[in-house]
């Protein structure tokens, strides 16, 4: 929850649907916990460094409220979140390629997806959230 000081942080990272300004209840509540496959990168010291979900969408593993701890970023933790929710989610969800949303605005959450191998694409329907494009990793090998 340190992770996110502000409104404006919080809603690029969650979406707008997520209560601000929140406690541990509603931000655990918001989180849907209990209904999507939600993940954590733990160091040696036991520190959480990253989080992530996924769910199905579109017939593709989609990534959600991907973040990493603000002392850890630079250090290739994204791309390592990225790849093991892929791994995960694309086994678990029996499908190939991945997607995501991101802010237009979240330029180095862009360059750590396309590094990662996601592409622009045409999302297939409205996009739920103004100002976000829509991204794609066609091949994910298992």
């Amino acid at each position: 929850m340190g992770w996110f000081g502000c409104e404006t942080v919080l809603r690029q990272w969650a979406g707008p649907q997520f209560s601000y300004p929140f406690d541990e209840q509603s931000f655990k509540a918001d989180l849907r916990l209990q209904t999507l496959a939600s993940f954590a990168l733990i160091d040696q010291q036991n520190e959480l460094v990253a989080f992530g979900q996924y769910y199905l969408r579109n017939g593709r593993c989609h990534l959600g409220r991907l973040a990493v701890s603000p002392s850890q970023r630079g250090k290739g933790i994204a791309l390592q979140l990225i790849d093991e929710l892929l791994q995960h989610g694309c086994s678990a969800l029996a499908v190939k390629q991945g997607s995501l949303f991101v802010f237009a605005e979240n330029v180095s959450a862009i360059k750590a997806y396309e590094k990662a191998g996601f592409e622009f694409c045409q999302y297939p329907e409205l996009i739920p959230m103004p100002d976000c494009f829509y991204m794609v990793k066609l091949k994910i090998t298992l």
